[in-house]
């Protein structure tokens, strides 16, 4: 604010005040972030913003740059951690900065040797750890595009994503170590090669055990010296792919551009979470979730970032209070489900450890209880903020969060971020208050999708955000601000399975499901928890008949899910019905199903004579019935 005022002559009251300069003067706004973070750009922008439709925003035209040239921190910064690799598989690896740019320049030697170049497509099956992190800077400082899956992923999961893109490289480990539990991964490697044809090179990090037939060691890979350099590259030129499921068809793969995220990710990690040099930032997640990339433009703010890979759990609840003590952490993700699953379990952080140096908690994924604010505030760190934030993989950032200079009321997000315009709307497209409304984005932000890969004439990627409000953006989430202008989120709109943050589409589910000889149809939906756990994900089968739902078959499916797709995917519930309830179009009842298993009556959210059989919905609202308690 002192900033703005002093370069701008903008004097603000206060937050609120600020916001609305952010939304009204968005041109103003975003060329005071370039500013403000002295972003290097090789030739300088023409045009902070070309116009306020959307979609077809253009950001800061002419401008060349390069998102991994700002991942390496300045000439003051070498001697400092940049990153921390924290294991399950190996001991415990640590990385300057100056470390870090020389395997970066290494690995860009390496990745050329491979014949890797500009918009070429580089994939990861690979743990969250510091190796990660250098194939990714190297792979964006040439150009090239990436992506990531975590190595918990089934083939299928990993094929119906890294197929879309066609890369020429994979970067891949043989296994991990999950607790105590050895993950063999060489067979699922040797599917997802057989599946995608374009892959060329097969780069393998010795991990857990055995090795990857046919691959380029990782000490070979970054044998040879060279040059730290970083291509110059137009703002919106693709960075990185990151993929989202809906619930039709191949999950949606969304690209996000160099000068895009780097703009959004200083404004948010910088100006929401407070990160500056120095400053360590710990968040547990997975290469599959957004959050990876979050974590990883700690290293733009010139923080350093701890890597976790394995069980977040292990040896027990306290572990990742520990890791926050040891690695001096400044700000420290936690899941909703994690703070009240430490509540109920009576742990006291703040008197068993030292957190001195945590400023700030972040909290995202899903709804975090009142309770869950209190014991925070009583049983971990009293002068600490806690940010409870919501945003999504098809921005690559947040929508909603909290500022130092903002007030936390328990139970509530604090409100807007700067530069975004989210309101809370109704059907006809009318703002609301103290109701609940489609969370919607009325003006454009940088890191709105540059676009869906192969998606000719921007069709899916249109009727993904715009269909509803024309030329306003729906996220798909339900949401309701306060008078005060704090906000309560309570779970998806529509009917994308939302497990701690990571959406998971239903399409590729059912396939898994319904190609077991016994099952004819499914459905699945999930149910939030309101005391913030992870929430309850029911499947329903329609079998053959004469077949019985038992433990086997149950267990079968299960089985199959995990091995195809996650474990995240395998339900907590099964159930057996005589029919799936679809519309005369043949679309699956998703939506109205989850409403009346929350306890909605059935003709206010479905019409029998809107249904291809009207009698299937019985079942379940007879189960639904069965769940209420007396």
């Amino acid at each position: 604010m002192d900033f703005v005022r002093d370069t701008r002559g903008r004097d603000f009251t206060g937050y609120e005040d600020l916001w609305n300069w952010s939304i009204d003067e968005l041109e103003e706004f975003w060329g005071a972030i370039w500013d403000f973070y002295e972003i290097q750009s090789h030739t300088p922008y023409e045009q902070v913003l070309t116009t306020r439709e959307m979609p077809g925003a253009k950001w800061f035209t002419g401008a060349t740059l390069n998102y991994a040239e700002h991942m390496v921190g300045r000439d003051e910064d070498l001697d400092r951690v940049a990153i921390v690799g924290v294991s399950q598989t190996r001991p415990r690896v640590e990385l300057t900065f100056a470390e870090f740019r020389e395997q970066i320049a290494r690995a860009r030697v390496g990745l050329k040797r491979l014949g890797v170049g500009p918009g070429d497509r580089v994939a990861a099956y690979m743990p969250n750890v510091p190796e990660t992190i250098i194939a990714f800077a190297a792979t964006a400082s040439l150009g090239a595009i990436w992506a990531s899956c975590a190595p918990e992923f089934g083939s299928r999961s990993v094929v119906s994503r890294f197929g879309q893109i066609e890369p020429k490289v994979l970067f891949a480990v043989s296994g991990y170590t999950y607790g105590e539990k050895p993950i063999d991964r060489r067979p699922e490697v040797a599917a997802i090669r057989a599946e995608i044809p374009s892959i060329e090179h097969v780069v393998h990090l010795p991990y857990g055990e055995g090795t990857l037939p046919d691959s380029v060691g990782w000490d070979e890979f970054v044998s040879e010296e060279g040059p730290l350099e970083f291509d110059p590259l137009p703002f919106d030129h693709p960075l990185y792919v990151l993929f989202s499921s809906g619930t039709t068809g191949l999950p949606k793969a969304i690209v996000h551009g160099h000068g895009n995220i780097l703009v959004e990710h200083l404004k948010n990690l910088g100006l929401c979470w407070d990160l500056h040099a120095g400053d360590a930032l710990l968040w547990f997640t997975t290469t599959a979730w957004m959050m990876w990339n979050a974590l990883v433009s700690g290293l733009v703010c010139r923080a350093a970032v701890v890597t976790i890979d394995g069980n977040p759990l292990y040896p027990d609840l306290r572990e990742q209070w520990r890791l926050a003590e040891e690695t001096g952490a400044t700000l420290m993700g936690v899941s909703p489900a994690y703070v009240m699953a430490c509540r109920k379990e009576g742990i006291e952080p703040g008197a068993e450890f030292d957190l001195s140096r945590i400023r700030q908690f972040g909290a995202a994924g899903s709804p975090l209880p009142t309770e869950g604010f209190s014991w925070i505030y009583e049983k971990v760190k009293p002068d600490a903020l806690l940010n409870v934030g919501s945003g999504g993989t098809d921005v690559c950032s947040g929508f909603i969060s909290a500022y130092p200079i903002t007030p936390v009321y328990a139970g509530e997000m604090t409100g807007c971020v700067l530069g975004v315009d989210v309101k809370a709307y109704d059907l006809d497209g009318n703002p609301v208050v103290g109701e609940l409304g489609e969370m919607v984005v009325r003006t454009p932000m940088p890191s709105m999708p540059v676009c869906f890969w192969n998606d000719p004439g921007d069709e899916r990627y249109h009727g993904t955000y715009f269909d509803m409000y024309p030329g306003v953006w729906r996220h798909g989430d339900w949401l309701m601000f306060t008078e005060r202008g704090t906000c309560v989120i309570t779970g998806r709109s529509d009917a994308t399975l939302n497990r701690g943050g990571v959406r998971l589409g239903t399409g590729e589910l059912y396939a898994v499901v319904e190609d077991i000889p016994e099952i004819l149809d499914s459905l699945i939906v999930h149910l939030e928890d309101p005391e913030g756990g992870a929430g309850e994900l029911v499947l329903f089968v329609q079998l053959r008949e004469g077949v019985v739902l038992d433990d086997d078959l149950r267990t079968r499916v299960g089985r199959a899910l995990k091995d195809s797709l996650s474990p995240r995917h395998v339900p907590d519930t099964m159930e057996a019905v005589p029919g799936i309830p679809r519309t005369l179009t043949g679309k699956k009842l998703e939506l109205p199903v989850k409403r009346i298993l929350q306890g909605a009556d059935r003709d206010d959210v479905v019409r029998r004579d809107a249904l291809s059989d009207p009698k299937s919905i019985d079942a379940f609202v007879n189960y639904a019935g069965s769940r209420t308690p007396a």
